[in-house]
């Protein structure tokens, strides 16, 4: 959607190859928030949520990825702030999710290092802009599947295939981030962090083989950003053999600048292997790793195939409390998709959405009993929105879409998530 000036992103070259994205989805519309901003914040309000994070779109506010900023793009953006606070709501605007202006892609994109100079001064326009109203940001959101869905295996925008591209590609994300916190932290007080996506990465079996693939899917996964977000440079496993052309000096330093606030995106747990199984149908984990993710056979799954394990929303929370010792942890992505539709009524009941949150907030319990500094817990997601390559049939919303009508219409989930927000967590089941 190029309204206002907003310039191509990657996505939409991306959308416009066959069979790259389910049925030929494309973002241009999704949930059109751009348009009912006014209508979905006065929702949230209804359900009583405290804080709203959205992601801001680097085409339109600079519709070439540099340069002077596009003005309708950054009123658009003062509306939806000013929408929010009047409402009560905290605005916590993410920086990047993954939606690359294509005049940056087309000189190199993410493995270039010139896409971490160009975004530095586009936070540093985001948050002149906005500064004043907005008491949290973050820079980037999941830098792994920008960099290695992107840039190696494909599946994602820009749809390359070259780990070597991919390895620089994750340092230049992770550069532009330090970068970005400077130009936020020039401007305003607000806090910062970085949204990753984490992963317990569990052998399979007490073997040898399974233990060692585990700890390279650690490293790969998990470790890549922590570590170098902490001060602690690069783990080995990723950079083995590796070109390191890439990293100059400084760099390291630059990417460890303090952050506030660490913010995990939880979905699963991986439960590895070293050698790839007949069956059932393994996932290879990025990079060569020689390490696979497989489904236990005792596990339930989301409609996506993702395993369920709350469990490891704790055991990720406690580790990087206990390892790395951010000064605030904030849950940024939980949720889950399920093959929810409405019943004639036009109720939706979606049973398996409210047992999947529920047992998650009973695992942040867990890690608040376990002292972990938890700022708060943001659901993925509000709205049925565009999956990416998955295009529409995934919903993980708590209030579904009509994509036709564009009316939202909230589940059973929305209502029950408004009790534990009235109860500050303390009704939590089913």
């Amino acid at each position: 959607m190029h309204e206002d000036g907003r310039g191509e992103s990657i996505w939409d070259t991306f959308c416009r190859i066959p069979g790259a994205v389910r049925d030929g989805d494309t973002g241009d519309v999704a949930c059109d928030q751009y348009h009912r901003y006014e209508e979905d914040a006065t929702l949230m309000a209804d359900l009583g949520i405290g804080a709203y994070r959205f992601s801001v779109a680097w085409p339109r506010i600079q519709p070439h990825g540099r340069g002077p900023a596009n003005q309708r793009g950054l009123d658009h953006y003062r509306r939806l702030v000013d929408a929010l606070l009047v409402r009560g709501i905290t605005p916590v605007p993410t920086l990047y999710h993954w939606d690359l202006p294509q005049a940056l892609e087309d000189i190199g994109g993410w493995p270039a290092r010139e896409t971490a100079d160009c975004f530095a001064e586009y936070a540093a326009i985001v948050a002149e802009a906005l500064g004043d109203s907005v008491p949290m940001w973050i820079t980037i959101n999941e830098p792994m599947v920008a960099a290695w869905l992107g840039y190696a295996s494909g599946v994602h925008a820009p749809g390359r295939h070259d780990e070597r591209a991919a390895l620089s590609a994750t340092h230049h994300l992770l550069l532009a981030h330090g970068r970005a916190v400077d130009a936020i932290r020039s401007t305003t007080s607000a806090r910062v962090g970085i949204a990753l996506n984490l992963y317990p990465c569990r052998p399979a079996s007490s073997s040898s083989e399974d233990e060692r693939a585990a700890e390279r899917a650690d490293e790969q996964l998990n470790r890549l950003y922590l570590d170098p977000i902490f001060g602690r440079g690069y783990p080995p496993v990723p950079l083995e053999g590796a070109d390191l052309g890439f990293l100059h000096e400084g760099d390291l330093v630059e990417i460890a600048r303090p952050i506030d606030l660490l913010g995990v995106n939880y979905y699963s747990a991986h439960t590895i292997v070293g050698r790839e199984p007949p069956t059932p149908r393994p996932s290879e984990l990025p990079a060569s790793l020689d390490a696979w993710s497989v489904t236990p056979p005792d596990a339930a799954v989301t409609s996506l195939g993702w395993p369920i394990h709350s469990d490891g929303l704790t055991e990720m929370l406690v580790r990087v409390h206990r390892e790395y010792g951010p000064p605030s942890v904030f849950v940024t992505e939980n949720g889950a998709a399920f093959d929810d539709r409405p019943e004639s009524d036009g109720s939706i009941h979606d049973a398996d959405r409210v047992a999947y949150l529920g047992a998650h907030v009973e695992a942040m319990r867990d890690a608040l009993a376990a002292g972990v500094p938890l700022g708060g817990y943001l659901v993925w997601s509000l709205l049925d929105n565009f999956e990416w390559a998955e295009g529409y049939e995934p919903r993980f919303g708590i209030v579904r879409v009509d994509f036709e009508t564009q009316a939202r219409i909230p589940k059973d989930s929305a209502r029950w998530f408004r009790d534990v927000i009235s109860t500050n967590g303390g009704r939590w089941g089913p």
